[in-house]
């Protein structure tokens, strides 16, 4: 039976030009646990159809549900595929367009044997619906999987321990039940599924990680990108690019040199390796933490050549975008000052390649897309100012875009916040954008606001210019009558690579003089009230927190997440030193003023800012001993008014909703008391 489920009322009658009135109200804490998010997309081969994968928080769940869609370009009609509490992902079409492949961890109950005992395998479905059919039955279930051009063949990658083969691995395999610093870690295995015989083999079982990797439209070479162990910190700085030869089973390393000894920093993430169509070029990307990332072809023929692509205006390369080929050129998401587009580079060759398109021109954020299979038509999924993200469809050109999902219908009832580009100039003389959300209903002029500074994290990354309703600030204090403010400061993307690269040497200096900044600029154009300035981030949005207010006593409260407090801790326990290494351009013998110039802990004596600090319990990119630095310094000697929130079983980012609103209730409880002396009490719970 056939459950195809319509945009709803609201959504054909835009779709018609009719314009239906909709009483609007403010947003709510509670309206953030509404929002459903387009995780990926597939066009299929014919481009009548996208699948996608869609995540909303379901009511009572702790963690957000995944679940797999496909909507009918002609009609907008969508179809929901799957209903399991599982993370449904990474959808791929067959060949012929008869079935959509995905990956899940479908769980029925803990005896539950294999597909069925929650480890993640691929399945099968038919667009039209159905149960779900297991196309692996993998021990330990499947890491990544990719299918042939033709679509009868499935590649898929498998973990296996593995030792380093040294005078301790006798003991290391005895006494297997405690944790070694090295020595023991998890291989990758790459396995072929034939899709007809349904008989699989291993082609690739060497002493190293491998997750990613992409399958040459002939199946006689497939591209690796490996690393010495699974940690990140062999990622990060040791990973390259292998060819597997499937016929002789010999594998072989393209040159590093371009992008390990010939730029600033070999600790390069590698990325996204992509076949053209006649398996003749090969495109990668190369990632940096303070450096733009790169994007590099190999050519083949009698030799091997390997060349770096020209970034249009240094546009960088967004983060994980996939590259795919279109014709002779090749299609990626560029950052450029706060959104993101979809740009195809032509005619690429050994001897260079032509002009660039921007596809997807305007005030839009894209993050996933793909062609059809005769590459005529694009189905695109981007963010605007006023949407979370949409599919939209039309020519490869991206002419005729148009939305074919409408995924959060309730938002049409939201009062949305006003939201701008707002620019300043930093103490040096550069340019500097942020981005500003203001109150709904409110008037320029009309006397200034209380101000919530946000600020990202990376730093390479940037804010973005699009409506981002999530737990670090944006959208609900506007919806409370306060500014938010945004600055992409230096070392931000998509600003230029000079712009970027300003901050290396420089941490806690130069970005905070671009924020403070900002914050003067704000006030001066009547928008911020001076006496009531609260500021806050995640990650490095965090450790800027607490770089901020050693440097000043201007903001009334502060909420530091996940932040940075001392750069030698964290280059000993974080999993990607290369991150500090980069920033301090040095070990920490080497530069050691710059160590401690860029940690705020040297000067947490300076501190009078009323401060509410979040940690996950297992963050292992920013680690709960700075966390637990900075609350033992302010409440146990220098007595400022604190609050540390522990989350218990979480990493970098907090996955569980009773966590998340912890966070924003702590938030706002925090901000609103030291801000402008308002006490939030939440309502009395009834005795059960």
């Amino acid at each position: 039976m056939s459950r195809w489920l319509v945009w709803g009322l609201a959504g054909l009658l835009l779709a018609s030009g009719t314009v239906v009135a909709t009483e609007q109200r403010a947003i709510t804490l509670d309206d953030y646990f509404t929002q459903a998010y387009i995780a990926s997309s597939a066009i299929s081969p014919d481009g009548k159809f996208v699948a996608y994968t869609e995540m909303r928080w379901e009511k009572d769940e702790e963690t957000r549900n995944h679940d797999l869609w496909v909507v009918e370009i002609a009609s907008k009609r969508a179809e929901r595929l799957t209903f399991d509490r599982a993370t449904e992902a990474d959808p791929q079409w067959s060949a012929d367009g008869k079935y959509l492949y995905f990956t899940a961890d479908y769980e029925r109950g803990k005896e539950a044997e294999i597909p069925y005992n929650g480890d993640t395998q691929v399945w099968r479905i038919a667009p039209s619906g159905g149960e779900p059919t297991p196309v692996t039955r993998v021990k330990d279930g499947v890491s990544s999987y990719e299918l042939s051009a033709n679509g009868r063949a499935l590649y898929y990658t498998v973990s296996a321990d593995e030792y380093e083969q040294d005078d301790w691995t006798y003991l290391r395999k005895e006494h297997d039940g405690v944790e070694y610093g090295h020595g023991k870690f998890s291989k990758s295995e790459l396995h072929r599924l034939d899709l007809t015989s349904w008989r699989s083999e291993m082609i690739y079982s060497e002493p190293r990680h491998c997750e990613v990797f992409a399958v040459s439209p002939d199946e006689r070479t497939l591209a690796l990108k490996t690393a010495p162990t699974d940690l990140q910190i062999h990622d990060e700085g040791m990973s390259d690019i292998r060819l597997l030869d499937r016929e002789s089973g010999a594998v072989v390393a393209l040159d590093d040199a371009l992008w390990r000894k010939g730029v600033e920093s070999p600790y390069g993430w590698l990325e996204a390796p992509a076949w053209s169509a006649d398996g003749n070029q090969l495109a990668f990307r190369c990632t940096w933490d303070g450096y733009p990332s790169e994007i590099y072809v190999a050519h083949f023929g009698k030799d091997t050549l390997i060349t770096k692509l020209t970034r249009p205006h240094e546009w960088t390369p967004a983060d994980e975008t996939k590259l795919t080929w279109q014709g002779g050129g090749l299609c990626y998401v560029a950052e450029d000052h706060g959104r993101q587009r979809l740009i195809r580079i032509a005619n690429i060759a050994r001897s260079g390649h032509g002009g660039y398109k921007v596809l997807t021109p305007g005030d839009v954020v894209v993050d996933s897309y793909t062609f059809s299979a005769d590459g005529k038509t694009l189905a695109v999924e981007w963010d605007t100012p006023s949407s979370p993200g949409e599919l939209y469809v039309g020519s490869s050109e991206g002419a005729g875009l148009r939305a074919v999902t409408n995924i959060n219908p309730q938002m049409a009832e939201w009062k949305l916040p006003q939201t701008e580009i707002f620019t300043w100039t930093a103490p040096d003389g550069t340019p500097v954008e942020g981005i500003l959300e203001l109150p709904p209903d409110y008037v320029k002029g009309s006397g200034p606001l209380p101000v919530y500074v946000s600020l990202h994290g990376g730093p390479t990354s940037m804010e973005m210019f699009r409506f981002e309703f999530w737990i670090y600030g944006r959208v609900l204090w506007p919806s409370m009558g306060w500014a938010c403010f945004c600055p992409n400061y230096r070392g931000s993307t998509g600003f230029g690579d000079k712009f970027m690269t300003d901050l290396i040497g420089h941490e806690n200096d130069v970005e905070v003089n671009d924020i403070l900044s900002g914050v003067d600029a704000l006030v001066a154009a009547g928008i911020a009230d001076s006496s009531k300035l609260a500021v806050g981030g995640w990650s490095n949005g965090g450790f800027l927190t607490n770089a901020v207010i050693t440097h000043t006593t201007r903001f009334r409260a502060a909420s530091t997440g996940a932040g940075v407090l001392d750069m030698m801790t964290q280059w000993g326990v974080e999993d990607t030193p290369g991150h500090v290494v980069n920033f301090m351009e040095g070990q920490p013998w080497e530069t050691k003023a710059e160590w401690l110039e860029a940690s705020p802990s040297w000067n947490l004596n300076k501190i009078t800012t009323p401060t509410l600090i979040h940690v996950g319990e297992g963050d292992e990119r920013v680690p709960a001993a700075h966390a637990r630095m900075l609350h033992r310094a302010l409440k146990e000697y220098l007595h400022v008014p604190t609050e540390l929130v522990v989350y218990p079983n979480q990493g970098h980012g907090l996955t569980k909703r009773s966590f998340r609103l912890a966070k924003l209730e702590w938030d706002i409880a925090w901000l609103k008391k030291y801000v402008i002396g308002e006490t939030v009490t939440l309502p009395e719970k009834p005795e059960q």
